[in-house]
């Protein structure tokens, strides 16, 4: 008896404490309603008044969207609404189809440096001769330009150019003027590719914008520079002989580069600058089909992109100003040999047209090229709105915006925090508790959606997504989404249980607004210009909840409020959506090249996780404003569950061969043979095979069953010993590129081959070696130096005279050459061994050179031929011959 009584006491007890917790919540509560303008409510579990049934709250959020997602994408395909129909598209697709008629241009084939020339040239006197009684007068000159330099790509990058061609046209009134903008575009294109979109649609789009401006009937106030350059795919070489080299380069005031990393599509304004907002300010005026974003300068210009333009050229070697616009879409075939005339839409060619033509006519009437130093004073913030108009603002101009929107985050949040008795205080630690929830249920989901594509990528299953992409969203998306939610569920089940969903659905909006004020103050101390899109997510759900606060207290968490909400979303949304549309357009394909150690569903189920984090921040209010989530996480649950055992089972073939949208996976192979030399000039060993790289994660493993010689047996390990492992690599990638396979072929014997020698020897008076060589060979070839124990690379021949090593700590020079060029020499100074312990016969320095033919009848073997067609439809093997010799000294 006396032990019941004493429990009966402890429940009364327990039951008096809570009953007393309840009334300081309930007050706290109601002070926090009273601030808002609501009505104060009994929080109680079983209150669902106001609350949206579990089936209107998803459609609601599928539809918005939905709607949201189909705007962009219909705002994508619409390439021009109406044309000034100054621009003749029909002539350019002409040009276009005449260019790529001869078929692959690289550098030094007859190809690239003799047809393609000589149609240009052919076209640019038809110009001057129709317009030569007008107000405009044009000179054309051939360049041929030597030179080398360095510049910080893949770690460290040298590349030597011997008479490469270079096609400039100045266009400029009768009165002479001192001031030119420059017009980029390159003719070449890689082996294997008819380069249809990269770049021979810009030199066609160039050579149309010529002719309009040329027959203006008014003189232009300033000049124009027309390059038409034919090597920038051997690592941006004919630019930097123009700017470096070309008397014209001296009166270049800004310039405008035309490029591609996609077929097709809207051409995109990625970079800028630096530091002239008058550039960004004439591209608003004057485009007629706006699309740019200062996100994707940033982004580009952080490296996380592995590619390089002409642009860094004139930046940096010519410090100019400029404009760098590409084609993005459809990267999949980019740099292959479905890069063709016919997948470039004529609207297409005509929205490039108007734009340039547009842009170039407004900067040679401008009074800022003429001195544009004066005007070079910050950098802009630039983003349009789905194709229609761009918004554009000083930097200093957005960082007071930026800080306005924090204040008002601060004074929003701010009054709640000073409400009465300990109801501030309370608050301050409930919004603490919200945010790291949000957090907890943020990394969650990222832990889980890389071990499902750590379990894909074991099961064998990378790059299921490279083909069907909307099942990786599914799969990756449906984790993502359903792991966020379970945590929120669990939360207001266990741990808010005595909250009412009305209640914490404004908790969790002030923790998604407290977030992105946090991000936006980041982004804005960093000097980021990219600090806008937070600000947006800041400023229109901000002014959404007070302009709603009337209606939330006079009917609750309606339908109506809803739709309300959302819509005062839609800005913010639609943009943040482009932005992922191109994330997704840009890096999907690039995953698809990116090397075999790179493990792609890791980046790609990173990508769509951080997507779904940033999509789903304030729709963390609606999960609370939800009577339940049981059938969402059951239909979630399913369809992660069926996408999980479909991809497993392989149903989802990465590469399609189908001609309306090929998915190739991309593989070099060479026809390679390899001669090592000992320290006297005597031949150690030698042996030849094909040579095949994987571009992508997976491998061979598909390749296999087609060719089953192809397989682990014949896979090739690095000799580290030797320069670059021992093989003829054409770019220095081989950090990247681990997996390579090598079945061994007869000899190849090149009607042009290598031929390599030392000039000179000689001792120097500060106790280094200086030696001195001579090469001759095919147009492409590749210099790799390895320094051995003790001995160090003091000095070069090449760029600014100091050597520099790539991504692997070796030294890598790519080295072209056009037609007629001599013998390539050039010098190595180095510093002998300090060390007794290193043997005398070791010699200094390990010194390879790989010669690559692209073109002519050097290109092709019978064994290379052979391999070459066993290869299934959706593969491109890009092939060529080559040969490795390795040299020590």
């Amino acid at each position: 008896m006396e032990r019941d009584s004493t429990v009966r006491r402890t429940r009364a007890q327990q039951k008096q404490q809570k009953q007393q917790k309840q009334q300081k919540q309930s007050l706290y509560y109601e002070e926090a309603a009273a601030l808002n303008g609501l009505r104060s409510r009994k929080h109680k579990p079983e209150v669902s008044a106001g609350l949206l049934g579990e089936s209107s709250a998803v459609l609601l959020l599928l539809g918005f969207v939905c709607l949201l997602w189909l705007l962009v994408l219909l705002s994508l395909q619409q390439l021009i609404i109406s044309s000034p129909g100054l621009f003749n598209a029909l002539r350019a697709r002409k040009h276009l189809e005449r260019i790529t008629s001869v078929g692959p241009r690289t550098v030094g084939s007859p190809e690239n440096e003799i047809s393609t020339v000589n149609y240009l040239l052919d076209q640019i006197e038809q110009i001057r001769t129709e317009s030569q009684t007008g107000p405009h007068s044009i000179t054309v000159d051939v360049q041929r330009p030597t030179g080398s330099f360095s510049i910080d790509f893949l770690g460290g990058f040298t590349s030597y150019y011997d008479r490469v061609t270079n096609i400039a046209v100045k266009l400029e009134p009768k009165t002479t003027a001192q001031h030119f903008m420059l017009a980029n575009c390159h003719f070449d294109s890689v082996a294997n590719s008819l380069g249809a979109s990269d770049d021979a649609v810009s030199c066609s789009v160039m050579l149309e914008v010529l002719h309009s401006l040329a027959n203006l009937p008014t003189p232009l106030k300033h000049g124009i520079i027309f390059l038409f350059n034919g090597a920038e795919e051997n690592i941006l070489q004919a630019s930097h002989g123009f700017i470096t080299q070309h008397p014209w380069a001296q009166q270049v005031r800004a310039f405008v580069n035309l490029e591609a990393a996609g077929v097709g599509g809207k051409e995109v304004v990625f970079q800028t600058g630096p530091e002239n907002p008058w550039l960004v300010q004439a591209y608003v005026r004057a485009a007629v089909h706006p699309f740019a974003s200062v996100v994707g300068q940033e982004v580009f210009q952080s490296g996380v992109i592995p590619s390089d333009t002409d642009f860094r050229i004139y930046r940096d070697f010519g410090k100019i100003p400029g404009i760098d616009l590409a084609f993005i879409e459809n990267g999949f075939i980019y740099h292959t040999k479905y890069d063709t005339p016919e997948r470039i839409h004529t609207d297409s060619i005509q929205r490039a047209g108007d734009n340039i033509l547009s842009v170039l006519k407004h900067l040679v009437m401008s009074d800022e090229l003429a001195d544009s130093s004066a005007y070079r004073h910050g950098n802009m913030v630039f983003f349009d709105l789905l194709g229609v108009t761009v918004v554009a603002y000083p930097a200093r101009v957005g960082t007071i915006i930026n800080y306005m929107a924090a204040v008002a985050t601060v004074i929003y949040l701010g009054k709640k925090c000073r409400l009465t008795s300990n109801a501030g205080g309370r608050y301050m630690r409930d919004l603490a508790c919200a945010a790291c929830v949000a957090v907890l249920s943020w990394f969650v989901a990222l832990l889980t959606v890389l071990i499902v594509a750590l379990l894909v990528t074991l099961a064998g299953r990378s790059m299921f997504w490279y083909s069907h992409f909307y099942v990786a969203v599914c799969l990756y998306g449906s984790a993502a989404v359903g792991k966020i939610l379970l945590i929120h569920t669990l939360a207001k089940n266990l741990y808010y249980g005595g909250v009412s969903g009305v209640d914490l659905s404004e908790r969790f909006f002030d923790v998604s607004l407290l977030l992105w004020c946090c991000a936006l103050l980041f982004l804005t101390q960093r000097g980021l210009c990219s600090a806008y899109v937070p600000m947006m997510m800041v400023v229109f759900p901000l002014a959404s909840k007070l302009l709603l606060t009337k209606h939330f207290r006079a009917r609750g968490a309606s339908l109506q409020y809803s739709v309300l909400y959302l819509t005062g979303l839609a800005v913010p949304y639609v943009h943040i959506m482009f932005l992922i549309w191109v994330v997704f357009e840009i890096f999907t394909p690039i995953l698809g090249r990116s090397g075999t150690e790179i493990p792609p569903d890791i980046v790609l189920a990173s990508l769509i996780t951080l997507a779904t984090v940033i999509l789903s921040s304030y729709f963390m209010h609606f999960i609370y404003l939800t009577c339940s989530t049981r059938r969402i996480l059951a239909g979630l649950g399913s369809v992660f569950v069926l996408m999980f055992v479909l991809v497993c089972c392989g149903l989802f073939f990465p590469y399609s061969a189908d001609p309306s949208s090929p998915r190739p996976k991309r593989i070099f192979v060479q026809h390679s043979t390899r001669v090592l030399h000992a320290l006297d000039g005597t031949v150690e060993r030698s042996d030849s095979g094909l040579w095949i790289n994987s571009l992508d994660y997976s491998g061979m493993q598909h390749i296999t069953p087609h060719i089953p010689q192809i397989n682990d047996s014949i896979r090739s390990r690095c000799s580290e010993q030797l320069p670059y492992c021992g093989f003829p690599w054409f770019l220095p990638v081989k950090a990247l590129v681990k997996k390579n396979w090598y079945l061994p072929a007869p000899e190849v014997s090149p009607e042009a081959p290598l031929q390599f020698r030392l000039l000179s020897r000689q001792d120097t008076e500060w106790g280094t070696v200086k030696m001195s060589f001579e090469a001759k060979g095919p147009s492409h070839m590749s210099l790799y130096l390895r320094p051995h124990a003790g001995a160090s690379l003091m000095g070069w021949s090449f760029g600014d005279g100091t050597p520099r090593f790539d991504l692997s700590g070796e030294y890598f020079i790519f080295y072209s050459h056009g037609l007629d060029a001599p013998a390539w020499s050039f010098w190595l100074e180095i510093q002998p061994h300090e060390s007794s312990d290193v043997p005398p016969d070791e010699g200094l320095i390990s010194l390879a050179v790989s010669s690559h033919y692209f073109f002519g009848p050097d290109r092709h073997s019978e064994q290379l031929e052979s391999l070459l067609k066993r290869f299934p439809a959706w593969a491109f093997p890009s092939s060529w011959v080559s040969t490795y010799h390795m040299y020590r000294y």
